[in-house]
């Protein structure tokens, strides 16, 4: 589950926790309840990403969110505080915040950092469980004053933008290697190109070998799994300039040959995070109004054991025509 975001200026009634940006001098806003001397007492300072809950009996939670010295607010300052926020409201579901209104960040930048803080924060891998883990943030509510209301609209729908790109790449990562393959990767790059506007090829290991990619065959060759390799282009109108991406994507990496001890193994179902930040990344390209053309790349194979396992002192031939020869079937990456 996503969680929605609302632009308002005042705090909904249905709020669950109200979190209040407090810097480490200055003004303590009255919403909280508490002085800066019973702040103190209980611990906190105001210091940047610092959080205290300040319970209620007749309304929503208040969340005293540190924000650093007066003067020092910065696009980071206030993602990590609305991370922290987030972290501090627990199962809290909805949650409004003044962080995006706040002197000294423009408007538009300061939305899309709380934006993508809370949402960020807020992820949970689904997973494949009968019962899945989700998130109890259901809604997030940026208060802010009518000056700031339209660069916060428009900064907040770049951070939920940035934000599901972010956790698409999140997903692919955790996936377990059965359910996120080669050929499944592809799979979801040929939806994320018809809903991204992007076109998209795939190859398959015959056109890998007609290609010559003897190096992708080679780490390929003890799997039961084929690979593909996808491409994906954005073409805005009149491009400024033409960037290329390539995301390594070895969906499980055993170490082939070169065998990895069990501990090492236990993360590489994420070998294949670049591609899947480069697959992420070409599908917010059109929602981000990008003025490059962009190109993407995924280079998705196994490298695993078995009787057709590249070998140490094997000679691949590379596309390019040049050759390597193999001391380390773990060094396929690179």
């Amino acid at each position: 589950m996503t969680a929605t975001v609302l632009i308002s200026r005042t705090i909904p009634k249905t709020v669950d926790a109200v979190a209040v940006a407090v810097a480490t001098t200055g003004t303590v806003p009255r919403a909280l309840g508490l002085n800066r001397a019973a702040l103190t007492a209980a611990g906190f300072e105001g210091k940047a990403g610092q959080t205290l809950v300040v319970p209620s009996g007749t309304g929503p939670a208040q969340i005293a969110v540190g924000i650093g010295e007066p003067g020092s607010l910065t696009v980071k300052v206030l993602r990590n505080a609305a991370a922290a926020a987030v972290r501090a409201a627990g199962k809290r579901a909805v949650v409004a915040t003044n962080l995006a209104d706040l002197d000294g960040v423009d408007a538009a930048k300061a939305a899309q950092a709380v934006v993508e803080g809370a949402l960020l924060a807020a992820y949970r891998f689904a997973g494949i469980k009968k019962d899945p883990n989700t998130s109890a943030l259901s809604q997030l509510v940026l208060v802010v004053g009518d000056k700031r209301s339209a660069g916060a609209r428009t900064g907040s729908e770049r951070g939920q933008t940035t934000a599901a790109a972010a956790t698409l790449a999140r997903d692919l990562a955790n996936m377990p290697p059965a359910y996120m393959t080669a050929r499944h990767i592809a799979e979801k790059a040929v939806e994320v190109a018809r809903t991204g506007g992007l076109t998209v090829e795939v190859f398959n290991r015959d056109q890998l070998a007609e290609m010559g990619c003897g190096g992708m065959l080679g780490v390929n060759a003890g799997s039961t799994e084929p690979p593909r390799v996808v491409r994906l282009t954005y073409t805005p109108r009149n491009p400024v300039g033409h960037l290329a991406l390539v995301g390594k994507g070895v969906m499980f990496d055993s170490g082939g040959l070169s065998l990895k001890p069990s501990d090492s193994m236990l993360t590489m179902k994420m070998d294949m995070s670049g591609a899947a930040a480069v697959l992420a990344t070409m599908g917010a390209l059109k929602a981000l109004k990008c003025k490059a053309k962009v190109t993407g790349y995924l280079m998705c194979t196994d490298n695993m054991g078995g009787g057709n396992a590249f070998k140490l002192g094997d000679v691949l031939t590379f596309r390019n025509g040049k050759t390597a020869e193999i001391h380390n079937t773990d060094a396929e990456g690179r």
